[in-house]
């Protein structure tokens, strides 16, 4: 793994309000490591997805965790049955990240829980993802009913499997966190666009300032970040929204 060059030194700074998680999806450690040395000073939280996961991402996530002070959020969404999620969850918890996703299924949940054994990863389950609405859930044979009704069911499920924060879009916060289960739990909101950029492909989208309002306890910001032509300056862009 590279380090970061003298002209963007990563430092142990972190920000008093980590609200934002900047979704580092670029297409390897190299690069992940360059962008996060353009935002040291503005952000302390980064999300590590699928996308780079053949690109060192997991060796990103260390270097930025153990040498850097940063927190991590390890987009994973792992589903199988009980025993390899377990196995998975447990190698993973070695690492000493922050977030690791799983799917909301409650088998899935609770085999997480024991993966992760006495560590401090948290596990946030995945409810419905930002980027499908209800013509995609009935493409996937996903029962009949409101996307928003939906997740908040499969939230209180992952809940009461152990969870300790799920996945969802600003629209659905307000609703999981007024659940009896949701007490104590975390909100994750991807889907986040600042005001005047593009969607992509995402569907359930809203505000960062929204987003918080609702319930959200972080908001996950990739492209209007790592696309702008100055990233330092967009993500202390988005931060300044922040209610």
């Amino acid at each position: 793994m590279q380090t970061a060059t003298a002209d963007a030194p990563l430092a142990h700074n972190r920000l008093p309000d980590d609200r934002l998680i900047v979704a580092l999806d670029v297409p390897n450690a190299v690069q992940g490591l360059e962008l996060a040395g353009q935002l040291n000073a503005a952000v302390s939280f980064y999300k590590i997805g699928l996308g780079m996961l053949c690109g060192g991402g997991l060796a990103l996530a260390n270097e930025l965790k153990q040498e850097h002070g940063k927190r991590i959020f390890l987009d994973m969404k792992l589903f199988d049955i009980g025993a390899t999620v377990e196995a998975a969850v447990r190698g993973i918890a070695q690492f000493e990240l922050d977030f690791l996703t799983v799917h909301g299924d409650p088998h899935v949940v609770r085999a997480a829980q024991e993966g992760k054994g006495g560590t401090d990863l948290q596990i946030l389950a995945v409810t419905i993802l930002t980027s499908l609405d209800r013509a995609d859930l009935d493409a996937g044979l996903i029962r009949a009913g409101d996307v928003a009704e939906i997740v908040t069911e499969r939230a209180a499920k992952a809940f009461e499997a152990g969870a300790d924060g799920v996945i969802a879009s600003p629209h659905e916060a307000t609703a999981i966190r007024a659940l009896p289960q949701a007490e104590g739990k975390l909100i994750v909101t991807p889907g986040v666009r600042p005001t005047g950029s593009a969607k992509g492909d995402q569907k359930r989208i809203a505000t960062p300032a929204f987003a918080v309002e609702q319930g959200a306890d972080h908001i996950v910001v990739g492209r209007p970040v790592w696309q702008a032509e100055n990233p330092d300056a967009a993500a202390r862009a988005i931060v300044a929204e922040l209610p």
